[in-house]
């Protein structure tokens, strides 16, 4: 292992359209979604451990979830969980642990990942990393993890590369296109030109810093302001008297959309982004009528295509329903058509408008 490799794990998200399981207190990324018997967290966290000193694993995460990451990853060294005061998107809190470790490390590559995607194929993964690694530290490159399309999906980003191989697997980034509708995602996948965006990102930390102070000057300034700071006891105090001063900006739009050293490694490691439930019922077993059942009490009665989690102490009898989610937690229970999943959000925000806070 290079001890100038680290991992930032970003873990501050709070998985609303896995509602009613995923709540503002104990979001998804520290919930078992897949019933694997692990969290999600604690898979990813797994995952770098295997090629990064378990020292250099850090997790950025909300302030009110840093207990939780603490509970979930008893292997991780309490100082390595950085809490952010608000939340502000992924620009501000790449920012946070790139100028931390500029103090500590001016030799660090990082690679930045969310703390809530399925990835099966490890040892491909792992490949991909060192090779994204390895180039970043031979050139000023950011490297985006673009993955292989196996459909045409309108829940994830897209990236658009060079056909030409700069070195073996690494190809220049042409454009990113956000969430298409079916038409385009269509022609994009057929094009054979582009790829998902995983949104995990590898780099030399001394090159993103000077990528803040060219796209994002005044967000540079204040972390720059402060950066004395870090890794003292005053590294708390700065951070919540920076984070007022930051702008609500993705590193994707305030930066990579920007570069002209943006290059992506085309990739296959059986990834999803566990962003919906749909996304869940794809990664599930299934029984003959390709229901996707977590619960031990459930028994199914001329249902079919049906996501369903429910407690293991809880009876539930499932009859007539084709194509449903139906999620019950001890005080709420939905029941949703699986192709209205994407207005989830829409429905969280209804249930706010009419029964206030105590259900999010």
């Amino acid at each position: 292992m290079n001890k100038h490799h680290y991992v930032a794990i970003m873990a501050g998200g709070i998985g609303s359209r896995f509602w009613p399981m995923s709540r503002t207190n104990y979001p998804k990324q520290f919930l078992d979604i897949l019933n694997t018997g692990k969290t999600l967290i604690q898979w990813t966290y797994e995952r770098y451990a295997d090629f990064i000193p378990k020292e250099n694993i850090f997790v950025v995460t909300s302030d009110e979830y840093a207990g939780i990451v603490a509970e979930q990853l008893p292997d991780l060294p309490v100082a390595n969980i950085l809490g952010e005061p608000s939340r502000k998107n992924t620009a501000p809190c790449i920012a946070y642990i790139s100028f931390k470790l500029m103090q500590q490390d001016p030799l660090a590559s990082l690679i930045v990942a969310p703390s809530d995607h399925l990835i099966l194929d490890t040892i491909a993964f792992k490949k991909v990393c060192l090779e994204a690694l390895s180039f970043v530290n031979k050139h000023n490159a950011f490297i985006t993890l673009g993955i292989k399309p196996t459909h045409p999906n309108t829940g994830y980003g897209y990236i658009q590369f060079e056909q030409h191989a700069v070195t073996d697997n690494v190809f220049k980034v042409k454009t990113f296109t956000e969430k298409p509708n079916l038409d385009l995602a269509k022609t994009f996948v057929a094009s054979g030109e582009f790829l998902w965006n995983a949104g995990i990102f590898v780099w030399q930390v001394k090159n993103i810093i000077q990528a803040f102070e060219h796209f994002l000057p005044e967000m540079h300034e204040v972390f720059a302001a402060e950066k004395e700071k870090f890794n003292t006891a005053g590294e708390k105090e700065a951070i919540e008297a920076i984070y007022p001063q930051c702008t609500n900006i993705s590193i994707d739009f305030g930066i990579m959309e920007k570069a002209n050293n943006v290059y992506v490694i085309p990739s296959s490691f059986g990834w999803s982004d566990l962003g919906t439930w749909n996304s869940a019922y794809e990664n599930f077993d299934k029984d003959y009528l390709e229901n996707a059942v977590a619960g031990n009490n459930v028994v199914v009665i001329d249902a079919t295509k049906c996501m369903v989690h429910v407690p293991n102490d809880k009876l539930v009898l499932l009859q007539g329903l084709d194509d449903f989610i139906v999620v019950d937690t001890k005080d709420v229970l939905l029941i949703c058509q699986k192709s209205k999943e994407q207005e989830i959000k829409e429905y969280v925000a209804e249930v706010k408008r009419k029964k206030g806070e105590k259900y999010l």
